[in-house]
């Protein structure tokens, strides 16, 4: 793209020398996430989604690494570099967001020689099981030179189940070999399969009488000074794709091979650039904001594909060793903040997470009758693999945390909303809906002239449970009014008891008109600034008085220093700022409740704030990120979704922080087309048509 072309993102500096304490880079195309180390032949870690393990320690289902698929090792004259201390210095590592190509340079430094090489990884989007790498090795004299490609399963939990360097029945192979690879546990298998290529001359070898070990290939030659280049391609897939996942990465593989390298990276360019019409910009904002909303588009939307069989973790497909990372579960923070903006980003992205929810709808309803109620009862912690709740130990927040459910209907009635599709809203939106409905009357108990929610749990995760939490009534009044106007639509009778429960269903009102995060509500009590009843106002948009939306805003917003650090509803308050018209608050509270989540390599959007609250580094994290996307595109051109003309969406005049002056996006998808925002501070937002 031309250096004026608006849609080219702005890449985050390179990072210079070893990983040291930073997170170490983040590969995805939403199927697979490489974590790569400084020195990428050196194994980092790979998630596949929907390949799942016993954890170790907690002996639930978590999604666990697969043995990395890209390593390998330098030799000059026989020397291995991995076997001598300091044979391998990294140099730099620069991150392209505009291809998602990560480009690493290291040293060899060995007694034949010294090598220069520059290492490029990519995840396929166009061959969504398939990860790519070119090495390029620049020899200062000539010597003898080894490379070897190598997946190599030490340190991983599980079991080689089968490896074969042939491909059965054929001749030759089709590629260098594959592995089919069982997790801890045994709930869980992986098929990786491998091919490289290297210039003609080399001369190849493998080892096919190590059943066990590691399936590697090696190419040695006599080398002159220069540069040589070795080519790796791995297909990689989960048994929730397929019950032979070895066989049919094979068969990806091929497909993949047989397209070459060349055109793989052609094709992920030309994705990319696709992806990116959809760039946020922030017009007046500054280079420094442009290049934070850049990678917050860039990490969500890398996170996530239409091929994927299992949503994306709050921490996307991303692990690394120091960190539980939530066991790689679905929690509903990715339906709450995720899935809406990649409703008009990425819908067939999005439409494959909400997919993950309905093959979980059975565990769900089993959800709801263990607890003894109707319905649908989504979990708090969802495995990969079924849907089913995987929460560690006693899980007292699985049994609380009621509003799980809100979330996932909602994001389903959004997206049935944004794409018009009416076989969606029918087959898939309705039956999750009127679940959770059915689930709400049944939690709902009648207190006098009310229905009210006992012994609940909300946003804050308290130790203690609260009457009444406000997050959970507003967002039950959202999710009962759309199923009554979706059974409406779809020629249905809803139940009386929906709109008796929805008509009794109100939130605590303080004595100053500010909603009470739940019953008995003191400023004084533990997480007390926990801003949970203003995601009712946004980005839930519950109905209320304009006087209690205004001053519950503003008691909430008043004490964001209580809770900026702490995840997830950080990022919005932005939003709650501009919405009271403070400009300079509300750029001040992106800073501190988003940019400064930012942190090391590649500016990866970490779960805590470490200055506010330490530990250890953890990221990208997607409520975070999903949440300050969503206040770009709904909260602060204060859009709300509904079934009605997109013309329409826009509900009041736009409010921007301080200095930005317009948010600008060429292409959101609405009603499968192609449509365009501009939200000039003072004005009313413009949806409009391409």
């Amino acid at each position: 793209m031309a250096r004026s072309d608006p849609h080219r993102p702005i890449s985050p500096p390179p990072a210079t020398g070893a990983l040291a304490e930073d997170l170490p880079a983040y590969v995805s195309n939403g199927v697979i996430g490489l974590r790569v180390r400084d020195v990428p032949l050196v194994p980092g870690m790979a998630i596949v989604s929907g390949f799942v393990g016993e954890h170790h320690e907690r002996h639930v289902e978590a999604a666990v690494a697969a043995p990395y698929p890209l390593g390998g090792d330098i030799a000059l004259d026989g020397v291995w570099a991995s076997e001598v201390m300091g044979g391998f210095e990294p140099v730099d590592q620069s991150y392209d967001f505009e291809t998602a190509e990560l480009t690493t340079r290291f040293r060899v430094r060995l007694p034949a020689g010294r090598a220069e090489v520059e290492v490029v990884t990519f995840a396929s989007r166009s061959h969504s099981t398939v990860v790519c790498q070119e090495v390029q090795v620049t020899l200062d004299q000539a010597c003898e030179l080894t490379f070897r490609a190598r997946v190599d399963p030490a340190g991983v939990r599980g079991s080689m189940a089968e490896r074969r360097l042939d491909t059965p029945g054929e001749t030759p192979p089709v590629c260098d070999g594959a592995i089919l690879w069982r997790s801890e546990g045994g709930l869980g298998a992986c098929g990786i399969a491998l091919a490289t290529t290297a210039a003609p001359e080399a001369e190849r070898t493998q080892e096919p009488w190590d059943e066990t070990g590691p399936l590697s290939t090696t190419y040695r030659l006599k080398a002159r000074a220069g540069r040589h280049r070795f080519r790796q391609m791995a297909s990689l897939v989960p048994d929730v794709l397929h019950h032979q996942p070895h066989r049919q990465a094979v068969r990806l593989l091929a497909a993949a091979t047989e397209n070459g390298f060349d055109a793989l990276r052609r094709l992920n360019h030309e994705a990319w650039a696709d992806l990116w019409k959809g760039r946020i910009r922030l017009v007046g904002a500054g280079e420094r904001w442009q290049g934070i909303a850049d990678a917050a588009f860039f990490y969500l939307n890398a996170s996530v594909h239409p091929s994927s069989p299992s949503s994306t973790s709050i921490f996307g497909l991303a692990t690394w060793t120091n960190y539980h990372y939530y066991f790689g579960h679905v929690m509903w923070d990715v339906d709450a903040f995720a899935i809406p903006p990649l409703t008009l980003l990425q819908p067939q992205a999005a439409r494959a997470m909400l997919d993950f929810r309905v093959r979980g709808v059975p565990a769900a309803r089993n959800n709801a009758k263990m607890a003894g109620r109707a319905g649908l009862k989504f979990p708090w912690e969802a495995g990969s693999a079924h849907g089913e709740e995987a929460a560690p130990g006693g899980a007292t927040a699985a049994a609380r945390e009621d509003h799980v459910s809100l979330h996932v209907a909602r994001a389903f009635a959004l997206y049935a909303d944004a794409s018009g599709d009416d076989r969606f809203l029918r087959e898939a939106a309705w039956p999750v809906l009127s679940g959770v409905a059915d689930w709400v009357v049944d939690r709902a108990s009648v207190d006098g002239d009310r229905f009210v929610f006992r012994d609940i749990g909300g946003p804050a995760e308290r130790i203690e449970t609260a009457d009444n939490d406000a997050l959970t009534i507003l967002a039950a009044t959202v999710v009962l009014r759309r199923a009554i106007d979706m059974a409406r639509m779809i020629g249905l009778e809803a139940p009386a008891k929906w709109s008796e429960v929805l008509e009794g269903l109100r939130p605590t009102l303080r004595d100053d008109g500010a909603i009470a995060d739940h019953d008995g509500y003191r400023v004084t009590e533990e997480k007390a600034a926990t801003p949970g009843a203003l995601m009712g106002i946004f980005p839930y948009w519950a109905e209320m008085e304009s006087d209690t939306r205004d001053t519950t805003l503003r008691f909430y917003v008043d004490q964001w220093r209580g809770y900026v650090g702490s995840p997830m509803l950080a990022a919005l308050y932005g939003v709650w700022a501009a919405w009271l018209g403070d400009r300079a608050l509300a750029l001040k509270l992106q800073e501190e409740g988003f940019a400064l989540y930012q942190h090391g390599r590649f500016l990866q959007t970490l779960e805590y704030r470490l200055d506010k609250a330490g530990g250890v580094a953890a990221g990208p994290f997607f409520a975070n990120i999903g949440g300050f996307v969503t206040g770009l595109l709904l909260g602060l051109p204060a859009l709300r979704i509904d079934d009605g003309d997109p013309r329409h969406w826009a509900r009041r005049d736009v409010v921007l922080p301080q200095g930005w002056d317009v948010i600008e996006c060429d292409r959101l998808w609405i009603r499968g087309a192609p449509w365009r925002l501009r939200a000039r501070h003072g004005e009313t937002a413009v949806l409009e048509p391409i």
